[in-house]
């Protein structure tokens, strides 16, 4: 009887520990549950989306507010289209700027949000007007050091 209670015990203990893995599998892999029945769709144009991943994460001032969908290439610009969706409770006016950053200085890329001042609000199907790409480290040192080589002569 004693040797059942034990194995029922390691059972429960085991089940515990592969439910956490799990969800700290989901955290660190950015895939946490994101069920917001009600949102939009809205899209934007970037010459260089870096590292940003699909289910990478939209925030505005720290607030996660959306999730991107897809990112693809647009044929006839030649830019990266990225499609994000957007929880319709936080709505953002039509001249928001739409960047690309990085959470601290190797972390996940995310969009961040920030509003403008219009009173007329993005629909579903618009498109951000105003973005910025991501930052590209190499090319920044790749500049530092062409500046730094031209400047020694």
């Amino acid at each position: 009887m004693e040797r059942t209670k034990l194995d029922l015990w390691v059972g429960a203990f085991v089940v515990a520990g592969i439910a956490a893995i799990v969800v700290l599998a989901l955290k660190v892999g950015n895939l946490s549950t994101y069920n917001v029945s009600e949102t939009y769709q809205v899209s934007a144009h970037f010459t260089n989306v870096g590292g940003l991943k699909p289910t990478a994460s939209v925030r505005s001032a720290g607030v996660l507010v959306g999730r991107v969908t897809s990112i693809t290439l647009d044929a006839t610009r030649y830019e990266a289209l990225v499609t994000m969706t957007i929880d319709k409770r936080y709505q953002f006016p039509i001249d928001t700027f739409a960047n690309i950053l990085t959470s601290g200085l190797l972390g996940e890329q995310y969009i961040g949000l920030l509003p403008g001042g219009e009173e007329e609000m993005l629909a579903a199907g618009s498109e951000f007007k105003k973005t910025q790409s991501a930052i590209v480290i190499e090319e920044l040192i790749g500049k530092f050091m062409f500046n730094k080589a031209s400047g020694a002569e």
